[in-house]
């Protein structure tokens, strides 16, 4: 087992980093992570506007909600879709911002150029004109998530070469403001690439499509393959052995993140528009029900370590319980350790396989709902769970995967703890 552990920490690990490094990687995490305020406050009011009254509710708080939800109906839409409905577009903007700040380029005209793109490739527009615009902006949300890559990755490079090969630079005198100077010599580069955006613009327009919608059918095939079973389990499995050896999930956030959020923004439109919820596999779902406690699902191992016999293994538990609760799974990963722990190795990865293949099971059968809003991935998940869902038997499951995962580790933690406490018998003994 050492050599094989030896052998993945020599061949894995730098691989690993590198990718976790890679500029373009990194940005699309950066972005993910950076946006997720936004996605809160578009969670609560998902949350909010998601009254559980029916006809026959007499509660009186209950009905106050959905007076308060009717009411204000058009005013909650509008709130939606400036959060989780435009959540493309803030991908676009970070990628870009993330992209210049690597680059160490000046960040303003490219993403005022990443905007412009975005929207000439993403929107459609039925009618123009001042009182009665309309513009369809469906894929804005996670189903414009690609061409937001596109788009920004394209643009930020785009522009770097123009501006690195001094293409159309005007020369202005030394005494001539920065921020004038910066706008001449970004002139000609923002032009050449508004210009590319134009004619894709153009070309798809001519086909009665846009970019984002022809991506999008192309790559439906292979987005809904992601949104099963097998794919669930499968990155159960892949986190879990990733951050046994030390690599974090950060790593596979920038292929994983587009995924996750583009299916919660798509179910969270669903749900605005009151129709059936398309995806399960969604980040809210990972956060909540795939990680218990953090990576390892930590919370039930938290809980074996304060019923633990080994003084060790309590301290551990009392110092890793209250932060595997807010799923912060650090203090009990490194305090036990589970990383490049073989013993614990087994069930800290089954676990997540097992959470991910009960709950996806449950919600595909339509037993629990679908989740639709993600608050905090610090958010507890036992009221994540039915925050993001509306429905109180997700919280229900969340108490039952606790006790599974419990009787899963339990066996290898047993085995574990004989061991460390031969350890503190023979250190008390001297």
């Amino acid at each position: 087992m050492q050599k094989f552990i030896d052998l993945l920490e020599a061949k894995l690990m730098p691989v690993a980093n590198k990718i976790s490094t890679q500029r373009h990687i990194k940005a699309i995490r950066d972005t993910f992570m950076t946006i997720l305020p936004v996605l809160f406050f578009g969670g609560m009011i998902a949350v909010l506007n998601a009254n559980p009254a029916t006809e026959e509710t007499t509660n009186g708080f209950l009905l106050a909600w959905s007076a308060f939800d009717a009411k204000f109906a058009v005013q909650l839409s509008w709130l939606n879709l400036v959060t989780m409905g435009f959540l493309a577009l803030y991908v676009c903007i970070g990628i870009t911002y993330y992209l210049c700040v690597g680059y160490k380029m000046n960040v303003f005209a490219p993403i005022l150029t990443s905007i412009a793109g975005f929207m000439m490739l993403a929107g459609d527009a039925i009618s123009l004109g001042y009182g009665d615009a309309q513009v369809q902006v469906t894929y804005f949300d996670g189903k414009g998530i690609l061409v937001a890559i596109i788009v920004a990755v394209l643009t930020v490079e785009l522009y770097r070469f123009l501006r690195n090969k001094n293409v159309g630079r005007i020369k202005l005198p030394d005494s001539v403001p920065g921020a004038l100077t910066e706008s001449f010599a970004s002139l000609v580069p923002v032009l050449i690439v508004l210009l590319a955006d134009t004619v894709l613009f153009f070309i798809f327009n001519a086909f009665g499509t846009t970019m984002a919608k022809w991506i999008l059918a192309i790559l439906s095939p292979a987005l809904e393959a992601t949104d099963n079973l097998w794919f669930a389990v499968l990155v159960g499995f892949l986190l879990n052995f990733g951050w046994f050896f030390g690599v974090h999930d950060t790593v596979f956030s920038g292929f994983l993140s587009p995924i996750e959020y583009g299916n919660l923004a798509n179910n969270a439109t669903a749900f605005a528009a009151g129709t059936a919820l398309p995806n399960v596999f969604t980040v809210s779902f990972w956060a909540y029900f795939g990680i218990i406690g953090g990576l390892g699902n930590c919370l039930a191992l938290g809980i074996l370590c304060l019923l633990s016999k080994s003084k060790e293994f309590k301290t551990v538990g009392r110092l890793g319980i209250a932060p595997a609760f807010f799923g912060i799974s650090e203090p009990i990963t490194f305090g036990l350790p589970i990383m490049l722990n073989p013993i614990l190795f087994i069930p800290s990865v089954v676990t997540s396989m097992v959470n991910c293949a009960v709950a996806f099971l449950l919600m595909s059968g339509g037993v629990i709902g679908r989740t639709y809003a993600m608050l905090s991935y610090n958010m507890p998940s036992i009221f994540g769970s039915f925050l993001s869902t509306g429905d109180f038997k997700a919280a229900v499951l969340i108490v039952v995967l606790i006790l599974v995962d419990m009787a899963i580790y339990y066996p290898f933690f047993k085995a574990y703890e004989r061991s460390i406490m031969k350890g503190e018998k023979a250190e008390e003994e001297k």
